[in-house]
């Protein structure tokens, strides 16, 4: 099952060689990179209001370095910042527009839902109430300041889109099932969802008490055996759980669009774009695959999001292509995989619906690096080692991309 992970900072192969802390930075404890700070706001079930959005657009105008970067979880990334005030004045502002509701627990509020969730039909439930249920009773728990800020709670409306994502908890709608590091040990949650979650959450932490090292559920094998111990409620056979696939970039039926953000990255530009669009929305929906989904929009939303340099057309070439920072910005990359990329997807042919994503990465850490199959492009100091599920690919770049993605 692959785990996964915000950008920068990546998790290290054996418990026994990290560091007591997991180093995860938030939006008051900032990760020093070599382009200077970055922050990791925390946006739990990525529902960001567009004036929440604006907020941060703002932030990286004025303290970064003018983008804002969508992790692999739905989190936003400000990064760049050098003057000494600028973490101080972005948490200050975060604070001021609700994006910051506890200083104690910014870093453990790590939860992904279904993004379309009350969006269409394809869902058993909304569960965009549970998001914030869910992330209240987590602040609730003092006990839980601590928590790993790697820990990950899925809340999946029964579509299966983020079953697959190698949560350590995963709720999902219908069937009430509580995977539990990404497997079916037979817990059924009916009731007060968001008081499970917790005592799960619980009986992790305490189990790690002492013992160095361990951030995610997969790393103690006895966790699910406690959890399940803990959890007193139906129980039932375990079975696969659904693996559904991400919402796909572009209008859909139902009114919403999904929009892709090249490389995962938003200009500041291109954020005030999506908050002006979204202006009657309650909140637009930053997903874990780097992409926005707006909930309406007028007939003349999309030729504006296009204009602004953002992705609206499924058939694109960006469509399900990431990078991690590469240089400048950190400092143990081999080449600038962003600008590599981007002279890559110059010349490359539209994207076949069959394309596997592509992630390209400055070294072999592969930061960022989506869940399950996926193309890789990796930076070796004289050129790329791509690979794909099939693996490794030889000839020219182009050729070698499009054969690891499948599309060739």
């Amino acid at each position: 099952m692959p785990r996964l992970y915000d950008d920068e900072v990546p998790d290290v192969s054996s418990p026994s060689r990290r560091p007591a802390d997991d180093r995860c930075p938030g939006a008051l404890r900032a990760h020093q990179a070599a382009d200077g700070a970055l922050v990791r706001v925390r946006i739990p079930g990525g529902r960001i209001a567009p004036a929440q959005l604006r907020c941060l657009s703002t932030a990286a105008r004025r303290d970064g370095d003018g983008t804002l970067e969508l992790t692999s979880r739905g989190n936003v990334q400000v990064r760049g910042i050098t003057d000494p005030d600028g973490v101080d004045r972005i948490a200050s502002a975060l604070a001021g527009v609700g994006l910051l509701p506890s200083a104690t627990h910014e870093r453990v509020r790590n939860i992904v839902a279904s993004p379309l969730s009350g969006l269409d039909a394809a869902g058993r439930a909304d569960v965009r109430p549970l998001v914030g249920a869910v992330d209240a009773a987590l602040c609730a728990a003092a006990d839980l300041a601590g928590l790993s800020g790697r820990f990950l709670i899925a809340l999946d409306d029964g579509r299966g889109d983020v079953t697959g994502l190698g949560a350590d908890l995963c709720w999902t709608a219908g069937t009430g099932a509580l995977l539990v590091g990404g497997r079916d040990v037979g817990l059924r949650v009916t009731t007060d969802v968001p008081a499970a979650l917790v005592t799960a959450a619980r009986v992790f932490h305490r189990l790690c008490a002492g013992r160095s090292g361990l951030w995610r559920i997969a790393d103690l094998p006895d966790a699910p055996a406690a959890i399940t111990a803990a959890l007193d409620g139906p129980h039932a056979a375990p079975v696969t759980p659904p693996h559904g696939a991400p919402p796909p970039v572009g209008v859909h039926p139902d009114g919403f669009t999904v929009v892709a953000a090249p490389l995962g990255r938003l200009t500041a530009d291109q954020a005030d774009t999506l908050a002006t669009v979204a202006a009657d929305d309650p909140a637009l929906v930053v997903t874990p695959w780097r992409t926005v989904v707006v909930g309406s929009a007028q007939p003349t939303a999309v030729s504006t999001l296009a204009a602004a340099g953002l992705v609206v057309d499924p058939a694109s070439p960006w469509v399900g292509v990431t990078s991690c920072t590469g240089r400048p910005g950190c400092e143990k990359s081999l080449a600038d995989v962003r600008a590599d990329a981007t002279a890559a997807l110059a010349a490359a042919a539209p994207r076949s619906p069959e394309a596997l994503p592509l992630h390209w990465a400055g070294c072999d850490r592969c930061c960022g690096r989506p869940a399950g199959p996926v193309a890789l492009a990796v930076a070796t100091g004289s050129g790329y080692r791509v690979a794909g599920p099939a693996g490794e690919h030889h000839g020219p770049i182009g050729v070698r991309l499009a054969q690891a993605r499948g599309a060739q």
